[in-house]
Order: C-alpha cells, then sequence, then structure tokens
C-alpha cells in the first residue's frame, strides 16, 4: 500500500506534431480549354487546309472560293473529331465537336457584321468627312456636283419625326396590349394574341400598301411623313406586343399577389408593381420595334413620297427618311451620288446604336434602383423634412393643457392659448359646444383631469 502510494503521478504525454508539407499548393486548372485541345485544333487546321488544296490542285478540276472554303471546314471537322476520339470518349468527343460548330457559326456571323459596318464605313468616308453632309440639303445639288455640296440634312429630319411620330404611337398601345394580353385572360385574348403573332411576319410593303389605300387614297391625305409613320407603326405595333407579352408573362406572380394583399388594386399593381419590375424587358421591346422600323424602305417609298427638299412639316407634302435616300442615292450611277448613299447608310447606323445606347440607359436600371439624381434629390427632401419637423416641434408650447393627459405637450389647436386671445385678462374659456370626454373632468382640488376623490 505504501508502495503504490510512494509510485509517482501520471504525466499526460502529448501527441506528437505532425509534419506537414509546406510545399506550394497545386491548384487544379478548371479551364474547359487544354493544351491537347489547342494542338487538335491547330492539326485538323492545317490537315484540313493540306487535304482542300491537294484536292482542289490535283483530284478535281475546282476553282471556286466558296466551294474550297465549305470543304476546308467539313474537312476541319472531321479531322478534328478523330484528333480529339485519341484522348475522349464519344460523349466527349460529341461535345467537343459541337461546341466547335456554334462557336464557329458565331464567328462567322460576327464576321459578316463587321465585314458590313466596315464596307459601308469605307465606302462612305469620301462624304462623310465633309460637314455639309450633315448641314446641307440636295435641293441645289445635282448629281455631278462635288462632294462639298449638298448632304442628307433633310433625310436625318425626317427619319427622326417619324421615327418619333412611330413610337409615340406604337409605344402606348403596344404596352397597353401586352398588359391586356396578362392581365385580362379569355377567349379575346387569346384571339389578340393570335392576330399579333400572325403580323409579326407581315411583309412591308403590305403594311405600306393598306396606309396608301387607307390613309391616302381613301381619306383623300397627301403622301408624308406622317402617313410614312402611320406604315412603320404597322410594322413596329406586332413586334413590340409579342416582346413586352412575353416579358411581362415573366414577372413573378407572387409579386402580384403580395400587392393584392396589401389592398392595391388591379391597376395600381400593373402600374407600380409588374411595369416597373419589366422595365428592361420593356425596353428591349421597344428597341427591337424601333430596330424592325427605322430601316424600312418599301413602306416609306409608298407613303411618304421624295423630295430633295427639307421638309419640316411631316403632315404635308413628301418626306424623306434616311432609308430612302439610300435607296435612291444608290441607284444613281454617279459616283458621287453613290458615296453620298453609303454615307447616308453609315449615318443611319450610327443613328440606330444612338437610339439604342439612350434606351439602355433609361431602362437598363433594375426594379427599384434610382440614378444618382434621384437619389440626391430623395436626400434633399429627407432633409427639408427633417428641418420643418424641427421646426414645428420648436414652435410647440410647452404648456400642457388642463384637457390632456398629465405630462403630454398642449396642441392648441383652433383655440388660442391662455391669455392670448382678442380680450387682456383672464384665460378664454373653450367653446362650451365642446365638452371634454367622461372621465378626464379636471378636479377642482388639484386641477389634474380624471383624479377623482373617494
Amino acid at each position: 500500500m505504501t508502495d503504490l502510494l510512494k509510485e509517482r503521478p501520471a504525466q499526460t504525454v502529448r501527441p506528437a506534431t505532425e509534419v506537414r508539407d509546406e510545399s506550394p499548393e497545386v491548384h487544379r486548372n478548371t479551364s474547359s480549354v487544354h493544351g491537347s485541345d489547342l494542338l487538335a485544333l491547330a492539326g485538323a487546321a492545317v490537315g484540313s487546309l493540306a487535304l482542300t488544296a491537294l484536292l482542289f490542285t490535283w483530284i478535281a478540276p475546282f476553282d471556286s472560293i466558296l466551294g474550297f472554303v465549305v470543304v476546308t471546314y467539313v474537312f476541319f471537322l472531321g479531322i478534328y473529331a478523330v484528333l480529339v476520339s485519341f484522348d475522349e470518349k464519344s460523349v466527349a468527343v460529341r461535345d467537343k465537336v459541337a461546341a466547335v460548330l456554334w462557336q464557329s457559326l458565331a464567328t462567322l456571323l460576327l464576321a459578316a457584321l463587321v465585314m458590313v459596318v466596315v464596307y459601308t464605313l469605307w465606302r462612305g468616308k469620301s462624304s462623310l468627312v465633309h460637314l455639309n453632309f450633315f448641314t446641307e440639303a440636295m435641293s441645289r445639288t445635282g448629281p455631278l456636283q462635288p462632294l462639298t455640296e449638298g448632304g442628307v440634312l433633310h433625310a436625318i429630319v425626317g427619319t427622326l419625326e417619324q421615327i418619333a411620330i412611330s413610337l409615340a404611337i406604337t409605344v402606348p398601345l403596344g404596352l397597353a396590349c401586352a398588359v391586356f394580353l396578362n392581365e385580362v385572360p379569355g377567349r379575346y385574348a387569346r384571339f389578340v394574341r393570335t392576330i399579333v403573332e400572325a403580323m409579326t411576319a407581315l411583309p412591308s410593303i403590305v403594311a405600306g400598301l393598306f396606309i396608301y389605300a387607307t390613309v391616302i387614297l381613301m381619306l383623300g391625305f397627301d403622301k408624308s411623313g406622317f402617313a410614312a409613320a402611320l406604315a412603320l407603326s404597322v410594322m413596329m405595333l406586332p413586334i413590340i406586343i409579342r416582346a413586352a407579352d412575353v416579358v411581362i408573362r415573366l414577372v413573378p406572380g407572387s409579386l402580384r399577389e403580395a400587392s393584392y394583399a396589401l389592398g392595391a388594386s388591379q391597376w395600381r399593381t400593373v402600374w407600380t408593381v409588374v411595369l416597373p419590375t419589366a422595365r428592361s424587358g420593356l425596353t428591349t421591346a421597344v428597341i427591337l420595334g424601333t430596330a424592325r422600323g427605322i430601316g424600312e424602305t418599301s413602306p416609306v417609298l409608298l407613303t411618304s413620297g421624295f423630295t430633295p427638299d427639307l421638309n419640316l412639316n411631316p403632315l404635308t407634302g413628301p418626306q424623306v427618311s434616311l432609308p430612302l435616300a439610300t435607296f435612291q442615292l444608290v441607284s444613281s450611277p454617279q459616283p458621287n451620288m453613290i458615296a453620298r448613299g453609303f454615307g447616308s447608310a453609315a449615318l443611319l447606323m450610327a443613328l440606330v446604336l444612338l437610339l439604342f445606347i439612350v434606351a439602355r440607359v433609361v431602362g437598363g436600371r433594375g426594379p427599384g434602383e434610382l440614378t444618382r439624381n434621384q437619389q440626391h434629390r430623395r436626400v434633399q427632401a429627407s432633409r427639408r423634412d427633417a428641418q420643418r419637423m424641427s421646426k414645428r416641434a420648436a414652435l410647440r408650447p410647452q404648456a400642457e393643457s388642463p384637457y390632456a393627459a398629465p405630462g403630454a405637450a398642449w396642441d392648441p389647436g383652433p383655440y388660442p392659448a391662455p391669455g392670448t386671445g382678442p380680450a387682456a385678462g383672464p384665460d378664454v374659456a373653450p367653446d362650451p359646444g365642446s365638452r371634454p370626454e367622461p372621465g378626464t373632468e379636471p378636479d377642482a382640488a388639484s386641477g389634474a383631469p380624471g383624479s377623482h376623490s373617494d
């Protein structure tokens, strides 16, 4: 027993510290493009070019440039699939070939767009460098006159006025129709949606003929910018309605239900919840409609007439737009007129780009998001409210009403404060007709309201 007591107590043994590897951490590459893919692309490109050149020069008597490009691309896809299959499974091969196919098509479309823009600017650069091209009309300029004379000011004014009138007609009607299709469902709404979908494929010449037959022939109006704007509205309206309808459908139904639960009416819900939520999409719908109408030529050709003079009044007389001016100028055999035509086409593209930028700036904000100017105005309004409330609190009398609760500040209301009546002397008594509430009469002894002695 004594030996046990004399034994040394057990000591806590600290575990050995694990030695950690101090080598730098290797990050895993999560990119979808690897070195083997790049080598496969390069090898497929070289192999396809070699095979196509061999086919076109030695095997078959082909000499078409377009055929050379198409055959090279087909060989490229086949060789790339074979090279990828050496390292990947069949599913990965199909996925990578499909990715290369869609990316190459997107590159082709982008290259075509760039080529159109660059070619138009290149052909029209000789006219765009002159200031008179933007500030003069063609009323005193002949086809043989140099580029230092004449311009397309009349076409710029005509395009702006016609598209402004068209937007003033189509935007309210289009958005109202889209709201009707979503908020008032039924047989009539389905019928209207079917008609709108059918009108999206309406040929532009048919819209021009419709306005020409109804407005000009039947109603007796002259060819003018207003008639051209009506024809453009027929083209723009179904595009705006269809796009806005799709956008409003995407608004969550829970937002509408929350608004109805708070007691808002259907009109109030649409105006303050649905439309602000879908503002970006509605702006895109207006942009699509504007892009469809601003470049139309055939409806304008039938309804606006042609004149080289500047016409600021769209209601009377012929009025030219940029697409129509481009068509007329390019049809001329004179090089200077053709240069003016390409310059007006380049100007039309710049105008469309400017309208898109403005529309995106106006409608690109999210729902409830304020601009800097709006935030500044909100802050200024809050400061004015705080100053006004502090002044009211400072001017409020400190005395308490004998008819108010103890400790509560007294609001004199329509009666003057004691001692401030028209007659100097005792306090002015309140109107006998306004008696205090039961249980709040002042005690004769203490003067405190509602204090009764047992």
